[in-house]
């Protein structure tokens, strides 16, 4: 079963997309969409992003070459739509704060962007080898990782230090972002390594299970009719935080 096209292998890349099609068309059903609309986008990017390179990747007519500038074309749309689902997150953390929210949701986006392709194309040409699309490609596939990784941390510390409550959708889309960024940031970076040899499967398997885990902590928070999860159900005090808001808001209307 731990082969490359076995039937698990088969299950755990086309079950997700599946399931994503499932959660997107329950979270248009039930208006979802119009409160996470990045997110439902990135739920249907990736059902229609990877079941194309999953076709591509099975097909014996598509040569390798092929297959990889399709997966870094991926990759680099998959990135955007990730820094604009985070963005949405910061925002609506920042539901009392609504100028830094829209603050963050254009930092995050805009900057996170920039960062990840500067550090991509600067490592590319650092390093030219014969290899240099698949090379790219990994690059991409850390950076993305690495700055994600950084931003939901500093989003759990950042709503930790002013005690801002957490909705339940928004606390699910972060802690499935983030266990998806922490297992890609491991598999890119032991990929780097090649040390499993001609085993590097393992990791494909490693990663497309926790994807599956992630689709299914979605569906539960997202779905699934219980009370609010939250971080602190005090009242926010008047704080920096609110001070900065509040200056913002007064620059902004100036």
């Amino acid at each position: 079963m731990l082969q490359p096209h076995s039937v698990l292998w088969h299950y755990l890349w086309v079950a997700p997309n599946v399931l994503l099609v499932v959660l997107a068309f329950m979270m248009w059903k039930r208006r979802l969409h119009r409160e996470f609309p990045a997110f439902f986008c990135y739920a249907i990017f990736e059902a229609a992003g990877g079941s194309a390179i999953y076709a591509i990747d099975v097909s014996p007519s598509v040569s390798g070459p092929t297959y990889w500038w399709s997966y870094f074309l991926f990759l680099v749309v998959e990135a955007f739509v990730k820094f604009v689902v985070i963005g949405e997150v910061f925002t609506h953390l920042l539901r009392r704060y609504q100028p830094l929210g829209k603050l963050a949701k254009v930092l995050v986006s805009g900057v996170g962007v920039i960062l990840v392709f500067t550090a991509t194309i600067i490592a590319a040409y650092a390093n030219p080898t014969a290899f240099w699309l698949i090379s790219a490609t990994r690059i991409l596939g850390r950076s993305v990782s690495v700055v994600q990784c950084g931003l939901i941390v500093f989003l759990f510390v950042f709503a930790a230090h002013f005690r801002l409550s957490w909705g339940r959708v928004v606390f699910g889309i972060t802690l499935g972002f983030g266990i998806v960024a922490g297992v890609y940031l491991a598999y890119w970076a032991l990929m780097a390594e090649w040390f499993l040899g001609q085993r590097t499967y393992l990791l494909d398997f490693m990663n497309m299970a926790t994807y599956h885990v992630c689709v299914l902590i979605w569906f539960y928070y997202l779905l699934l009719p219980q009370e609010s999860v939250t971080t602190s159900v005090v009242s926010l005090p008047e704080h920096d935080l609110a001070i900065w808001n509040r200056e913002l808001e007064r620059l902004l209307h100036q």
